[in-house]
């Protein structure tokens, strides 16, 4: 007899082939090409200025931005002219540590630069173009110190009693000619010698030359002083090697340093400059005005002359200060 077939029994099985189920083909992402690059990020000769400006951020200070971004552009434009060598270039560097390094609490070399190329008194103009009859103002200077003495009216602050006594007298005024009572005058200059106090400590009294006086009711102030003479700035420094190196003059037209001030009024920084001085046309810091050439008068009074403590005769100048509104 023939077997039967053993027939094998297929149980059914759940789609459950998931396991042996093919897996769904993923799509293939697109490849991207790289980004064309923006070359503004990266530094040219030719792009150089924009580069650098582009990398201020979205929070930057708009004016410093301004002033910076300025600089850069002057700057950039100044070394692609003027192309300085390697050595060049550091030695600016080192010239300006040099700067720094000769700054005190008397002597600021980096005012002193600023000054000799007429970058202080451009600054100061610049600030004070619109005149309406007040007196023009002029540089700082790097002797400044704001701790002067205050004095009356009528004082004396040549303490080292050398030069010729010359009286200064004036009012301070707005521009309607109207006094500004209580105004504060500040002055300040160099001796007989051509140092202020500050260059020479332990040979000058200390404050000689330097005083701070009070407007009274109707803005009158007066003192009495040494008639000024031209001096040297200091050229013992890296300013004065620059100034050697370009063969200029390094002397200051004798002059009286003035600050005004008073509530509600521009400060005022401003010299009065003595008019027979041989210097007037070639200050080494560009400080002179015509508008501050004062005239100094001998006076020849005995009687006047012994009211104010001074010898007769004697030199005196008058000078009214106009301030502007704030």
């Amino acid at each position: 007899m023939m077997a039967k077939p053993v027939t094998k029994k297929i149980s059914a099985r759940k789609p459950a082939a998931k396991a042996s189920a093919k897996k769904p083909t993923a799509k293939k992402k697109a490849v991207k090409k790289p980004a064309k690059r923006d070359m503004s990020y990266y530094f040219t000769v030719k792009d150089s200025v924009k580069v650098v400006q582009s990398r201020s951020g979205k929070r930057a200070d708009k004016r410093t931005k301004f002033l910076v971004d300025t600089l850069v552009k002057h700057m950039h434009a100044f070394v692609k002219e003027a192309r300085p060598t390697m050595d060049e270039w550091m030695y600016g560097i080192n010239y300006l540590t040099r700067v720094g390094h000769m700054c005190n609490d008397w002597r600021q070399e980096f005012i002193l630069l600023s000054d000799v190329l007429g970058i202080s008194m451009l600054v100061e103009t610049l600030n004070h173009e619109k005149m309406s009859g007040e007196t023009e103002s002029t540089v700082l200077g790097p002797f400044y110190i704001p701790d002067a003495p205050a004095y009356e009216n009528g004082a004396n602050i040549c303490l080292d009693g050398k030069g010729e006594p010359v009286w200064v007298q004036g009012r301070v005024l707005n521009a309607k000619g109207k006094p500004i009572a209580g105004a504060k005058i500040e002055v300040w200059q160099a001796n007989e010698d051509g140092f202020y106090d500050v260059q020479q400590k332990g040979i000058q009294p200390d404050m000689n030359l330097r005083g701070v006086f009070t407007a009274d009711k109707d803005g009158h102030y007066s003192f009495r002083s040494a008639y000024p003479r031209h001096y040297p700035i200091p050229h013992d420094g890296p300013v004065g090697d620059m100034l050697t190196a370009l063969d200029r003059n390094p002397n200051r037209p004798a002059h009286l340093h003035f600050m005004v001030s008073a509530p509600g009024y521009e400060k005022l920084i401003t010299h009065i400059f003595t008019p027979d001085c041989p210097w007037l046309k070639d200050d080494a810091v560009f400080g002179v005005k015509e508008s501050l050439i004062a005239d100094f008068t001998t006076v020849d009074d005995a009687k006047r002359a012994a009211g104010i403590g001074l010898p007769n005769p004697f030199r005196m100048v008058e000078w009214n200060v106009v301030l502007s509104k704030a």
